[in-house]
Order: C-alpha cells, then structure tokens, then sequence
C-alpha cells in the first residue's frame, strides 16, 4: 500500500472541546501504532481530510512519525477553500501549526463551502487516490460522520480490494487501560 486514507471522528462528536484532552493522547497512539508497520512496509502518503478532530490528530502522528521515516509524505485534501475560516482562533493556530508539517495541501472546490456536494466530491476523490483507509469509528458507539465514510470503503473493497483498518473505542480504551498501569 502506497497512499492511504486517515479519518474518522471530530472533534465534537467525541465530546472533545479542548486540545488538553486526555483522550487525545490515546486516539493518536491507536493511530500510530496501525501507521508504524504500514510504513515499514512502503506506506508514503498519509492523506486526510484535515477536519478538526482525527484528522488532525492524525496529521500530529504521521509528523513526528516523519522524524523516523523520511521518507513518509503528509497531504490534506479539504472538501473547499479556507475550511478554518470561521473557527475559533485557538483552532486557527493550531490548524496553521498542523499545515507547516504539511507536504501537500489542496482543497476540491476551490471556492468556500456551497454545499454538501462538496464533501461528496472530496470523499469521492480521497478514495480515488487511496489504497486504503484507516478509520477511526465505532457505531457501537454511537453513529457520527464517519460512517458514511465507512460505506464508501467497504464498498469500494468489495469492488476492488481496497483496504479498510478501523480502530474502535475499544481499541483506544486498551491503550488507555495500558498507560494507566505502567
């Protein structure tokens, strides 16, 4: 695998409002720990959505991780021009410190949000461009955005083997589990 697909949760569909968050250590090592044999492997590109949240979270990881593995490329495809733009301020910085980690960065539409088309034409090319998605969604959980990624991907694996990796909550609540006894 080549080029895969990191996404899942935002930010607020976790209940996460804070960068502080606990949770957001564990969510990264459950993210680290299936990208680090991937990479080994001949993973280069870590491509995501860049939305607040996973994606973000995600793009922290595939950046230290680049300190070990030169050779891995981040990229963030958004759904359209200037996503960040009506965020809080603390999330603006933090979003603009993601984005200098960043090999490439490039939104579908290039013009601001119009309309779900847009998220339907971004999804379409991520998937296009991937050979494999990493997600991080758990709908015994409780149902959020990802899971119209979900279908996308299973779909197109039955079609044509495209990989799908989950990691579910509890995935992250054994890593939790794990640090709280060292």
């Amino acid at each position: 695998m080549k080029n895969m697909l990191v996404t899942g949760y935002r930010a607020h569909e976790l209940n996460i409002f804070s960068q502080k968050h606990e949770g957001i250590v564990y969510i990264k090592e459950a993210i680290a720990r299936k990208l680090v044999p991937l990479v080994e492997e001949g993973l280069e590109w870590v491509i995501t959505p860049g939305q607040y949240g996973v994606d973000l979270w995600a793009c922290e990881v595939v950046i230290s991780l680049k300190e070990t593995y030169p050779h891995l490329k981040l990229s963030i495809l958004t759904a359209f021009a200037n996503p960040e733009e009506n965020w809080k301020d603390d999330k603006k910085a933090y979003y603009e410190q993601v984005l200098k980690g960043v090999d490439y960065y490039a939104a579908v539409s290039k013009q601001p949000y119009s309309g779900p088309w847009q998220f339907a034409a971004r999804d379409e090319l991520l998937l296009r461009k991937t050979d494999g998605i990493l997600l991080v969604y758990d709908e015994d959980a409780g149902e959020g955005s990802p899971k119209y990624m979900k279908e996308k991907a299973l779909k197109k694996q039955q079609a044509e083997g495209y990989e799908y990796i989950g990691i579910s909550s509890e995935d992250i609540q054994s890593i939790a589990d794990e640090s709280n006894f060292d």
